[in-house]
């Protein structure tokens, strides 16, 4: 028994430390059925919901077709490094950094192992990351915390994209540097040397059909033009009928990861002590305590703690969207990048984690000089 759970702490690694975190917060908020409502059922439902479709591409043969038809267009590493990074960006603005990487990264990580190509996987997915991150700021629907600060502030649509259209673009370009940088050994890449070989999955026309229809439904609840229990009511109901064998590939302990964070990041917020602290903080200092929170609780609940102890919500806006940078937990998004490269190449992870940390870094200082610098104009 001792050895299990010794294997499951050291192949679910976050799940262990957000379980950790959750029960050493229980001890200083008794727990009760208030728990409840600390945890975003909606952001839940669509996760799910997502998992399943994905993983019902991914069995039939979606991301092989897409995989053919995106190497035909490519000639090189470095373009195909390009591709799967800013599909990351530019999607994330419209169906949030958390769908984008539910999308993209399996897709990545499939190109690239069919590629033999996999000396770019911590590359590629580590900048992924970035990319659904920095993209999704730009637009209101963008990710959670953009959406609820969006009503709060009495923004326009306008005024919103124009305040962080520089933050935007400044990402992309340091993104397209980046590429280019560290793609100075591209290697030529055609159909012939990129096999597929004969495990490529056979791609299901019907099947894809009907998986595309379920992924619509999803993004209408991202939209929030239909309930999300509706929409993973009609997945699950879907699937089991059609193609239940796709219930095996979902990662559910990706749901206990985020149940987990979620408790944790709710007890805290109940804490008198940290509330008083944030009270006598967060005035004048929005975007510094924006950045230094998401990086303990992740950006979305900083969003919904700091927001109660300022006016200044085009502060904390920039803060809590350029504090998705750092640290694991300071996105929750990243949580699923680096979940679905562990779960492939779990001995390497403390190489993938050395490397985020090491471009996240980097890119926030440069954001955070940049932010210092169009408040001073």
């Amino acid at each position: 028994m001792r050895k299990k759970i010794l294997e499951f702490i050291k192949k679910e690694t976050v799940l262990s430390a957000a379980i950790f975190l959750a029960l050493i917060s229980a001890c200083f908020v008794r727990p009760t059925l208030s728990y409840m409502e600390y945890i975003d059922w909606r952001v839940l439902g669509i996760l799910l919901s997502l998992m399943i479709v994905m993983a019902g591409f991914q069995k039939n043969g979606l991301f092989d077709e897409i995989g053919m038809r995106l190497l035909s267009r490519t000639k090189n590493t470095a373009q195909l490094t390009g591709v799967l990074v800013f599909l990351c960006f530019f999607s994330s603005m419209f169906i949030t950094n958390d769908v984008a990487l539910i999308t993209f990264v399996p897709f990545a990580v499939l190109t690239l192992r069919k590629c033999r190509q996999e000396r770019l996987m911590v590359l590629v997915i580590v900048l992924q990351t970035i990319a659904a991150n920095l993209g999704s700021m730009f637009t209101p629907i963008g990710n959670p915390q953009n959406l609820y600060l969006y009503q709060l502030s009495g923004m326009g649509l306008g005024e919103f994209l124009l305040f962080m259209l520089p933050y935007t673009a400044v990402s992309g370009l340091l993104l397209l540097i980046t590429i280019f940088v560290l793609s100075a050994r591209k290697q030529k890449l055609s159909l012939e040397n990129c096999s597929f070989g004969a495990d490529r999955k056979s791609f299901d026309k019907k099947k894809n059909v009907l998986y595309f229809v379920l992924f619509l439904l999803c993004l209408l609840v991202v939209a929030r033009l239909l309930p999300y229990y509706l929409a993973l009511a009609a997945v699950v109901l879907a699937v089991l009928f059609a193609d239940r064998e796709v219930f095996k590939n979902v990662d559910y302990c990706l749901l206990f990861t985020f149940i987990a964070f979620f408790i944790f990041t709710g007890n805290l917020g109940n804490l008198p002590a940290f509330r008083s602290v944030l009270e006598g903080l967060v005035e004048g200092r929005e975007l510094l305590v924006g950045i230094l929170a998401s990086q303990c609780i992740s950006n979305v609940p900083a969003a919904l703690l700091l927001s109660g102890f300022t006016e200044n919500s085009k502060g904390l806006l920039l803060g809590v969207n350029i504090g998705g940078l750092g640290t694991l937990i300071a996105s929750m998004a990243s949580l699923i990048s680096y979940k679905i490269y562990a779960r492939n190449y779990n001995r390497t992870k403390r190489i993938y984690l050395f490397w985020f940390m090491v471009a996240n870094l980097l890119f926030l200082a440069v954001l955070v000089l940049l932010a210092v610098v169009m408040q001073m104009v």
